[in-house]
């Protein structure tokens, strides 16, 4: 008992220390991850159907899925909620587009497991069909440039309202980022995935502003744009 004690004190030490080390400028600056470039990878807690288990960015690598891979601030609060509810709701949407999505915040899983048990009418995001992952030692949220490292900010350790669209190689394709009082539309998201997707699939066509699929796409090359210009006109 005295050994399992003295190891868990040092993990929460370690993570503590790791901790202080992204807040107190001792670690460079926070640093966003651009679309072609390979998305950190992380390993971490996360709550999922009212358990406790273990989320990677190789749980999707390996199944060759995309994941969306969402940041927000803290748990009980009034916009979080509403996002993860409604990233939770498409749940299935994403699916069908071979598409995993995890969210991801500074709170701990016992947080996470406590939110996820309190009703959505009282203030809790309820049973969720996705995994909220936990970032108490802030690392996930530091690799992906999302932490706020302010000790002037009243946000200061928590993390930014950051989406990362990653593929199946790893790599990420799309991000998106916003302030805390601004909600993400995850209409948007699902239909950045399918037009990622659908570009990936068809070499030579891109998708233009607004598509959506079965809407007219733009060849890359002179002669199709053309095409395209003149009844977009």
């Amino acid at each position: 008992m005295r050994s399992f004690l003295a190891a868990l004190l040092a993990l929460t030490t370690l993570s503590s220390v790791a901790s202080q080390s992204f807040l107190t400028g001792d670690a460079p600056a926070p640093r966003i991850p651009l679309p072609r470039e390979k998305a950190p990878a992380f390993s971490a807690k996360a709550v999922l159907h009212d358990d406790f288990t273990q989320v990677s960015l190789s749980d999707y690598t390996e199944k060759s899925q995309w994941l969306v891979l969402f940041f927000y601030p803290f748990d009980y609060t009034f916009v979080c909620p509403t996002e993860i509810r409604s990233f939770s709701d498409n749940a299935a949407k994403f699916a069908e587009m071979n598409t995993g999505v995890a969210g991801v915040s500074t709170d701990s899983h016992h947080t996470h497991l406590s939110w996820t048990r309190t009703s959505r009418e009282n203030g809790g995001v309820g049973p969720l069909n996705i995994p909220l992952v936990s970032d108490t030692g802030k690392k996930i949220s530091y690799d992906y440039g999302v932490l706020i490292t302010d000790s002037n900010d009243d946000m200061f350790g928590a993390a930014l309202r950051g989406v990362f669209i990653i593929d199946p190689t790893g790599t990420v394709r799309s991000v998106i980022i916003n302030d805390d009082g601004a909600g993400r539309n995850v209409d948007e998201v699902i239909r950045t995935v399918q037009a990622l997707q659908y570009s990936d699939s068809h070499e030579g066509e891109g998708c233009p502003a607004n598509w959506t699929p079965g809407s007219k796409t733009i060849k890359t090359n002179a002669d199709g744009a053309k095409e395209f210009f003149e009844s977009w006109a």
